[in-house]
């Protein structure tokens, strides 16, 4: 079962990959340089030093006949060419979200939409921030939408994470007519 993570520059998915995975992740973080000085905005991440530039790649046993395969996608502007080529075959998503920048988390939200895909949406907590409500509010997510707190840090966190969406997932193909 394939499940991406998505959501904007240094929000975290890298992080979550490597926090929940039971194998060392694969992970495509490179140095930034100077060349990506007036493309990436990393002025509201001062102290991120590398990014993904591909995808990074972790898994979770499940049972003996079930897998998670989880991608964390870049998370720039000039990556997103990326995220169509990682959503083909996934059963949903997470949108991995930091309070103080919302709207970096859009472009995600569209591209779930835009390609009918199940998502959660995940608050990672860098330091309080707003309720759940309020971000469901920013984010005009429709009351549907699974909306939780996590740190990406954190294994358990991040399980809750998935716990929810595969629930959430169950719960639509449960609905969906034979």
């Amino acid at each position: 079962m394939k499940i991406v993570i998505v959501g904007g520059f240094g929000v975290g998915k890298t992080t979550m990959v490597g926090s929940v995975s039971e194998i060392r992740p694969l992970s495509t973080e490179e140095v930034m340089t100077e060349a990506s000085v007036g493309i990436d905005d990393a002025s509201r991440v001062r102290t991120k030093s590398t990014t993904t530039v591909a995808f990074d790649f972790g898994r979770i046993t499940v049972s003996d006949s079930a897998v998670l395969y989880l991608f964390g996608a870049p998370g720039q502007e000039r990556f997103w060419f990326v995220w169509d080529q990682l959503f083909a075959g996934s059963l949903g998503a997470v949108v991995l979200v930091d309070t103080r920048r919302l709207e970096d988390s859009f472009y995600a939200i569209d591209r779930l939409e835009h390609h009918d895909m199940p998502f959660v949406v995940a608050v990672n907590r860098f330091a309080g921030g707003p309720s759940l409500d309020a971000v469901r509010e920013a984010l005009d997510l429709s009351p549907g939408i699974p909306l939780v707190d996590c740190d990406a840090r954190e294994r358990q966190s991040c399980k809750h994470v998935l716990i929810t969406l595969v629930e959430h997932l169950t719960r639509l193909y449960d609905r969906t007519p034979a």
